[in-house]
């Protein structure tokens, strides 16, 4: 993982998908600046999936659309587009979650807890059922975060059973959908020799 995290960018990609985390290290301190302490909060919390595909060693063109997801995920929140736009909040859950869940199941597999595409015993039905396991335990996560910053940050924080809910079915069916990709694309780059 190291090694991986080390490694110099190859190619456009690669340095965009860098360039995407330093734009989200920006993010907190303009958020920081110019919102609220509790906007620079919500774009902190993406940081951490902005920097996982680079440990992990994901291709360049993952790593960048999944960074990509991550900052809109998180600034949709800032600039208020989930209460504005109608179906955003459907659409990022979506997307963020299929994210988040593929990462999820990759980071596992890197560890030995399930096998890796490729491995003796992975099959794409196995990623599909685990990574839509793995979405959907995010998804709660993910609720019950935003229902403690309803109930101990702001009260503008918009919460419902229903949206709840959606957010969870939805973040389930992207979580799936990455389960499915998980077990046809090859989403990391060539393993990096760890320096001795």
């Amino acid at each position: 993982m190291k090694a991986h995290f080390l490694r110099r960018p190859h190619g456009a990609t690669e340095l965009l998908a860098d360039a995407v985390r330093v734009l989200g290290l920006v993010g907190v301190l303009v958020a920081w600046v110019w919102w609220q302490p509790t906007d620079a909060g919500i774009a902190a919390l993406a940081l951490p999936a902005l920097v996982v595909p680079r440990f992990l060693g994901v291709r360049g063109s993952a790593d960048l659309v999944s960074g990509l997801v991550v900052l809109v995920a998180a600034w949709s929140n800032v600039l208020d587009l989930y209460r504005t736009v109608v179906g955003w909040d459907l659409l990022v859950h979506f997307a963020c979650t299929a994210v988040l869940a593929a990462w999820a199941y990759l980071a596992l597999a890197h560890v030995g807890i399930v096998p890796a595409r490729g491995a003796a015993g992975f099959s794409t039905a196995g990623a599909l059922v685990l990574t839509t396991a793995l979405g959907l335990a995010l998804s709660v996560v993910w609720e019950v975060i935003e229902w403690a910053g309803w109930r101990f940050v702001s009260d503008a924080i918009f919460v419902t059973y229903e949206d709840t809910i959606g957010d969870m079915v939805v973040g389930g069916l992207g979580a799936a959908v990455a389960g499915l990709l998980l077990g046809r694309v090859r989403l990391l780059r060539d393993p990096v020799e760890e320096p001795a």
